[in-house]
């Protein structure tokens, strides 16, 4: 056999014995790849098993277990448990202090949410305009965010206290006769909005500050070589860059609200008036101190349904006013 023919018959014999590239057979560094990635998806959920634990320990079984409460006749002191359908959602539908208690806690979220957005914005323009003592405005603003509730509540009781409060000495300074604050119907939530503001206007003044810190001197500058004033400034510049961050500070400001208890509890715990009262607090009352804890978690769940629709409607009004812009 010539030298050509036997190169020939070596070719042949590992054509049969080399498998083609384009086999169908699975490739090694395609079986490399999927080990790794199912390495990392085991890794990612090891890290994720102890949220995840968590998670549903302490809050998707206590949303369960509370939705099996409200349909029973279950008390504090361990007696009843019997299952008796939705009659507590009908007993929390059809009582009138129900309907009260979310009166007061939505008239309590408006009267303080509108001055904690305004107030806080102003206090934020006046230091970053350059108040002179920033240091001072700053930590004076934001320090009484750092105290507690009970701190915070028993400053405000001496304050508001008629015999020698210093409320009523500034009343009267200008001439108009002492208020009994946390006893007269109607003023005591008054006095509680007051507190409310005063404890926790600082923090959404650090988040406007921050805010008016990130906003462009270019564009100031841009501004006053056209001519433009401060107000001018204000209105064109700085509030509509500043649109997220109130966004922000009310939804933050609307569930703070709405879980109004501490502060309301502290300052005149269990002699509130009905025109004081926070539902989270006659939802206490109703499990804690008249012992049904079925009831108390049926009134829970009806206002949980409150909140989520207020929720809604106020994600379809920022919708909307986004399609206008």
């Amino acid at each position: 056999m010539t030298e050509a023919g036997v190169a020939r018959s070596a070719i042949t014999a590992d054509s049969r014995t080399v498998p083609d590239a384009d086999s169908s057979g699975p490739r090694p560094q395609a079986i490399g790849r999927g080990e790794a990635r199912r390495k990392e998806q085991l890794i990612s959920w090891g890290f994720l098993a102890p949220f995840m634990i968590a998670f549903v320990l302490f809050v998707v079984w206590p949303l369960i277990h509370g939705v099996y409460l409200s349909m029973t006749d279950q008390a504090l002191t361990g007696a009843g448990g019997s299952f008796i359908g939705l009659e507590n959602y009908s007993e929390a539908l059809s009582d009138p202090l129900v309907w009260q208690s979310i009166r007061n806690t939505l008239w309590f979220t408006l009267l303080s949410t509108v001055p904690l957005v305004v107030l806080a914005l102003v206090m934020a323009l006046l230091v970053h305009t350059g108040l002179p003592g920033q240091w001072l405005w700053r930590l004076s603003f934001f320090m009484p965010f750092l105290l507690a509730s009970t701190v915070i509540s028993q400053i405000w009781v001496w304050i508001f206290n008629p015999e020698i409060g210093a409320a009523n000495e500034l009343l009267a300074a200008v001439g108009i006769e002492p208020i009994a604050w946390l006893q007269t119907p109607h003023v005591d939530l008054i006095a509680i909005v007051i507190a409310t503001v005063w404890w926790t206007v600082g923090f959404n003044f650090l988040l406007y500050l921050a805010a008016l810190q990130n906003i462009p001197d270019l564009q100031y500058e841009a501004a006053a070589v056209d001519g433009a004033g401060r107000w001018r400034q204000l209105f064109s510049i700085t509030l509509p860059q500043l649109g997220p961050t109130t966004v922000v500070v009310l939804i933050l400001q609307l569930l703070a609200s709405l879980k109004l208890f501490d502060q309301a509890y502290q300052m005149m715990g269990a002699s509130a008036s009905e025109t004081s009262r926070p539902i989270v607090q006659y939802i206490f009352e109703a499990g804690f101190v008249g012992y049904r804890f079925g009831y108390a978690s049926a009134i829970s769940y009806v206002f949980f349904v409150l909140i989520v629709i207020v929720g809604i409607i106020q994600m379809i009004a920022l919708g909307r006013r986004k399609e206008i812009r």
